[in-house]
């Protein structure tokens, strides 16, 4: 039962993604916004629940799957992505640096050293 739980936390985090889209017209996705919100909330918790975790883990292990469709998606419309190739790249690469960045800051935050003998 933690899992459903879990999932009904990551739906709602989404559902609010989709209110503060609709609001704001923001030019993003309901879901980056909605997971943005439940990383501030686990930060301002310090800890993430055992439903969430039990929730998301089997989600980690079939990202690639979830990813797929879109990836696909770009094959159909590749004709109109022809002179944008520039773009794309830099977003590519600015979007990989930011993440290693941040998944390498939130590494040293997050875990404490151990001084081993």
């Amino acid at each position: 039962m933690p899992a459903l739980s879990g999932f009904l936390w990551l739906i709602s985090y989404w559902l609010i993604g989709e209110v503060v889209i609709y609001f704001t017209a923001l030019p993003i996705s309901s879901g980056v916004i909605g997971m943005l919100l439940l990383c501030v909330t686990l930060a301002m918790r310090g800890r993430v629940s055992s439903s969430i975790a039990a929730a998301a883990q089997p989600l980690i292990a079939l990202l690639a799957m979830l990813i797929m469709p879109g990836v696909v998606g770009v094959f159909f419309i590749i004709g109109e992505l022809a002179g944008q190739w520039s773009a794309i790249l830099i977003a590519l690469l600015l979007g990989t640096l930011l993440s290693v960045v941040t998944t390498l800051w939130l590494l040293k935050r997050l875990i404490k050293p151990t001084h081993v003998r």
